[in-house]
């Protein structure tokens, strides 16, 4: 009860200080019930209005002969009620250091007063039958400091429904009034000893705000299962619940137009309604007027249509919609829907058809071109007339209808859905609300690398429209598409690019925002979309330059060569695909570099300027490490293969990754949450040689790499099993060749690439198992034990770089070696020299002749007596 105090002003302040009726009656007299006095703030607040009395339960009140409070905790019982009989002013503790907290005087009215949670509040109630419950809720609203009023008025501040629908409902939400539940009442008179607490906050206004569905039981019809699911569930989410069509309770039917052509058999009461009602609730968080939505309405607009001679439906006709596209794109609805099964999909706001990766090369993209729908009359002759075309002027006007099309597409996107949304982002910034669908930095994602793609496009249709005016077969074709070409080199690679950020980005907003979902649910039923999602029609404009290509070469294929058309057709075409083969080569380019932000982000320690505007990435390869030069042999590395140098760092175990001790005292922490930490930065300049070992019984995926800096005057010998069955040891190898003349400006990448038989670099793998080196690994990572002499595969490692220098030695004889380890002693490299393996000249042998080290020469086999000794060794 002292925390509720805190705010009592000093004790110079009174309550009673600006009572009028205080001073013309002189002293009142102020009763306390028993449990207010324990609080000794409510105490001396109390002892301000007058002489304080103190009432026990069993006390009888005295007989009211000045104006005098009652003040008590319980609003309830026998005491309470003959307090407020004998027109007691009563007032709970709450109330009074609130008022004192403000500096206000008691009021006058004799109502019971617990705080004034709810001051200021004009509530009005709707589709409330019980008269019980309407009298409990009213009384605590007065308690509260509330007002009530039976109609909806302007002086109305807050609806308390039972359920989203009447005319009051309509009237608070046309007004933007806040439409709460019941449990907004419950919930403040539960806080009711707490003098912070402010019923019309926001906080809890939008916690106890109706749901959209509230009170409605919805059957839904003409859906597929699966979209019918995932409307139930939405639906059960607002506050709903869905039924059958013969349910007593159904309050509304929702009816797939599309695939619904009578009105299902249904009470007259029930409100049976378009799909788009629904979703427009769910978007506008309020339940839509059904009368907006009728699906009786739309039938009779179809009927109406057809009576007139329409032959085509209503989503079809020639009139403009709202958002402005000509009805001739409308005519593409069954074309853009890619097939009856792509119709109905759950969620299909996102539809599976586009959620493939670009990664593909575009010049590969052979769609067929849309090219069977019509434009509009005056554009377009009709069949007869199409008959007399030359086979040239046919394919022409093909490119024509598809070009119109795609402008049609790209309006329908802005219009519909770019702009939209971004004008409600726009009255969010000026008003201050939170309404906003999506914000700037997600709609400059989704949208903002395609007003160039329409722009341009919508030049080239106007040209393409004059030479079906003025067309002759010497219309160059050609030079009006080579003349966007370089506008095309701008615009599309913006887009093609980071079309995989774009489909992301909507996915996740479409996933995370149910009022979005909504917005992309009511845009894919208009007809203008020809029900396909905002992702599928986003990825037109990928789709559309193989297209042009494929109706170019077409055309070519009916120009004659003495037309004039026929070179610059040839040149058009080149164009293309010299647009086409830049888009690929830029996307793979920030692919790469996008790719670099990412595994930079995973490296632990990794060296900040592996980030670089000139470096991209190329490969990934684990591994397990053979040598014991960079980290330990038998530990897990990974290599990241970049355009110039190689990333190696080491793949953290999981037991590495969750604790580690900190100090002596036993107390942990949590590790890095990298998934890998940096070992080296290798670059490719350094790689002098990558060794390709051959696979053999107990040698399988080994290579090896030898490499010296300008500082270094010792080569180092790094080898390598590769553990990723998804690599190719192969071609990685030739990856990082290419990479490495790259680097060095050398045409001939395989000049780097040798192969060798394991013995030759005494790498023995008979021993290594990955199976085994798991199994040493986890239990190194639980006892912290070193485990290099566990894994070691002989005692003497310095062995390899000893054989690799006395291989390539200058000073060898390459009379016995292999052809492999000839190809190999013929390499210039600077530490070949291994005096102490020359072969010293003996009697009558010329002193200028030199045997080969001992390391290259054809191996012996041991006795069993000499390879324990070797083991034991």
């Amino acid at each position: 009860m002292d925390e509720l105090c805190k705010g009592m002003s000093q004790t110079g302040s009174s309550i009673i200080a600006t009572d009028k009726t205080q001073e013309n009656n002189g002293s009142m007299a102020v009763y306390v019930n028993d449990p207010c006095l324990e609080c000794e703030r409510v105490r001396a607040a109390c002892e301000r209005l007058g002489s304080v009395v103190a009432v026990s339960a069993g006390q009888g009140l005295p007989t009211l002969t000045t104006p005098a409070y009652f003040i008590t905790s319980p609003f309830e019982g026998d005491l309470f009620d003959a307090a407020h009989k004998a027109k007691y002013r009563v007032l709970g503790p709450t109330a009074v250091l609130q008022l004192a907290q403000r500096d206000e005087p008691p009021p006058a009215n004799a109502r019971p007063l617990y705080s004034l949670a709810m001051r200021g509040a004009v509530i009005c109630f709707s589709g409330f039958r019980k008269k019980d419950e309407l009298t409990y809720l009213i009384t605590l609203i007065h308690y509260m400091g509330g007002s009530i009023r039976k109609d909806m008025s302007s002086k109305v501040t807050h609806l308390i429904a039972a359920a989203a629908t009447g005319d009051k409902y309509r009237y608070a939400s046309g007004f933007g009034l806040p439409v709460l539940a019941r449990s907004w009442v419950d919930a403040c008179w539960e806080r009711r000893d707490d003098p912070a607490c402010l019923a019309t906050d926001d906080a809890i206004i939008k916690e106890h705000k109706l749901r959209v569905f509230a009170g409605a039981r919805v059957c839904f019809v003409g859906f597929p299962e699966d979209e019918t699911q995932h409307m139930a569930e939405v639906l059960a989410s607002n506050g709903g619940a869905s039924c059958q069509l013969d349910d007593p309770d159904c309050t509304h039917v929702v009816v797939d137009e599309h695939n619904t052509v009578v009105v299902p058999d249904c009470s007259q009461s029930i409100h049976i309604v378009k799909a788009e009602w629904f979703w427009a609730s769910v978007q506008n968080e309020e339940a839509q007027d059904e009368r907006d939505y009728l699906f009786k309405d739309y039938l009779d607009e179809i009927s109406r249509r057809s009576s007139v001679g329409s032959s085509i439906p209503v989503e079809e006709n020639t009139e403009r919609n709202v958002a402005g596209t000509p009805a001739h794109l409308r005519m593409r609805k069954r074309k853009l829907r890619g097939g009856d099964a792509a119709l109905h999909k759950r969620r299909s706001s996102v539809g599976d058809a586009v959620l493939l990766s670009l990664s593909g090369n575009l010049l590969d993209c052979t769609p067929s071109p849309d090219g069977k729908q019509l434009l509009e009359e005056s554009e377009v002759p009709d069949n007869v007339v199409r008959k007399l075309m030359s086979p040239r002027q046919q394919v022409f006007m093909e490119l024509l209808q598809t070009e119109s099309n795609y402008v049609g597409i790209l309006q329908t996107i802005v219009a519909m859905f770019k702009q939209p949304l971004e004008e409600m982002a726009e009255e969010d910034t000026n008003n201050g609300k939170n309404q906003a669908l999506l914000n700037n930095t997600e709609l400059k994602i989704i949208f903002g690398n395609l007003p160039p793609i329409y722009e341009l496009h919508q030049r080239m249709l106007e040209e393409l429209k004059w030479a079906q005016a003025h067309w002759s077969e010497e219309v160059s074709i050609g030079r009006l598409v080579l003349r966007y070409t370089p506008d095309m080199v701008k615009a599309y690679p913006p887009f093609v690019n980071f079309f995989e950020n774009t489909k992301e980005m909507l996915q996740q907003c479409d996933r995370e925002n149910p009022r979005f979902h909504a917005f992309l649910k009511i845009c894919q039923t208009k007809p203008e979309c020809g029900r396909q999602s905002l992702q599928e029609l986003l990825i037109r404009p990928v789709q559309r330059l193989p297209s042009i290509s494929l109706l170019l070469d077409d055309i070519l294929k009916h120009t004659h060569k003495s037309n004039p058309d026929q070179v610059a057709l040839v040149s058009a075409l080149a164009g293309l695909r010299e647009v086409m083969s830049h888009i690929n080569e830029d996307k793979r380019k920030t692919e790469g570099q996008l790719q670099m932000f990412d595994i930079y982000n995973d490296i632990d320690q990794c060296p900040a300027h592996l980030v670089s505007s000139h470096r991209s990435f190329v490969s990934r390869c684990e591994v397990v490490e053979l040598s014991k030069e960079l980290s330990g042999r038998g530990d897990h590395l990974v290599l990241f293969l970049f355009t110039d140098t190689m990333e190696v760092c080491k793949k953290r175990s999981k037991a590495f990754n969750s604790k580690s001790p900190t100090n002596g005292t036993g107390t942990m922490r949590i590790g890095s949450s990298k998934p890998y930490r940096h070992i080296s930065l290798m670059p490719l300049s350094t790689v002098k040689r990558v060794v390709d070992i051959r696979e053999a019984e107990d040698c399988h995926n080994v290579f090896a790499l030898m490499c010296r800096s300008n500082q270094e005057l010792k080569e180092k010998l790094y080898s390598f099993m590769i553990t990723d069955d998804a690599v190719d040891k192969g071609h990685f190898l030739r990856q990082l060749c290419r990479q490495m003349a790259n680097t060095v400006c050398k045409a001939d990448a395989d000049k780097f690439l040798a192969c060798l038989e394991s013995h030759q670099l005494d790498i023995d793998t008979s021993d290594l198992a990955l199976s085994t080196l798991s199994k040493v690994s986890k239990f190194a990572a639980k006892t912290r034990i070193k485990v290099e002499r566990a894994l070691s595969f002989n005692k003497t490692p310095s062995k390899l770089k000893r054989a690799m220098s006395s291989i390539i030695s200058p000073f060898g004889s390459t009379s016995s070696l292999t052809p492999a380890s000839q190809q190999l002693a013929q390499m210039r490299l600077a530490s070949c020299n291994n005096i102490n393996e020359m072969g010293s000249s003996g009697a009558g042998e010329a002193s200028d002749v030199l045997v080969a080290p001992l390391s290259v020469q054809p191996t012996r086999k041991a006795t069993a007596g000499a390879a324990a000794a070797l083991r034991r060794f």
